[in-house]
């Protein structure tokens, strides 16, 4: 595999923070779950997707803090995949709506100390692909009873109106309420609800080097 530029390796960074887990050499892209915002200090959400050509990975979201940003409600995020020789890290803090966005991000790679992305790289992004609520956006199609490896919950359906995909969301998940997506090019279920989330970011957040990348390959 080709060792990635620098300037790569901060554009895949960036990439990994706006879709919630594209990752370091050789990690797939998940998507980011849109639901509703329902940020709860301590929860979070794990799930298992698989894409359309049935390669299977899973991610796990959850709330590890609370801040203030600007003088508004700010909430650091934090989501863990595996990278294969270990779990990979990403913790954002974001404050939500249309005004919101992303302010500060950490990321911590396995056997490395904890890296902070430079601030015009976060600022850059804005919040582009900030987490949407579905509900301004897709049609409601009722209240269903569904059953995941997670449990079984009472749900909105929503359905994308350009037949892209379908979703099932509670109240009583955090942060997205995601329970299940089902779209054209991959399918989310709901595989455990989280109550006592801690941070896994350890040690201090040192600059963002994108040669730490290289020298693991």
């Amino acid at each position: 595999m080709k060792l990635a530029t620098q300037y790569g390796m901060a554009a895949l960074c960036l990439l990994f923070m706006a879709a919630a887990a594209s990752a370091q050499m050789g990690m797939r892209q998940t998507p980011m779950p849109r639901g509703m915002l329902n940020p709860v200090v301590g929860a979070g959400a794990a799930y298992d997707i698989t894409s359309s050509d049935g390669r299977k990975s899973s991610i796990e979201f959850t709330i590890v803090g609370k801040d203030s940003v600007n003088g508004k409600d700010a909430y650091w995020m934090e989501w863990t995949t595996n990278a294969g020789n270990g779990e990979v890290v990403m913790k954002v803090l974001t404050s939500f709506g249309e005004s919101g966005g992303t302010s500060r991000v950490i990321m911590q790679m396995p056997g490395r100390p904890p890296m902070e992305m430079p601030s015009q790289m976060t600022s850059r992004m804005g919040n582009q692909n900030a987490p949407t609520d579905i509900r301004n956006s897709m049609e409601h199609v009722g209240t269903e009873t569904i059953t995941v490896p997670a449990g079984t919950f009472s749900c909105e359906h929503y359905r994308a109106k350009d037949g892209s995909g379908d979703t099932w969301i509670s109240t009583k998940i955090s942060p997205f309420g995601v329970v299940k997506h089902q779209g054209k090019d991959d399918s989310m279920v709901l595989t455990k609800q989280i109550t006592d989330a801690k941070d896994k970011i350890v040690g201090t957040p040192q600059p963002f080097d994108p040669s730490s990348f290289m020298q693991q390959h």
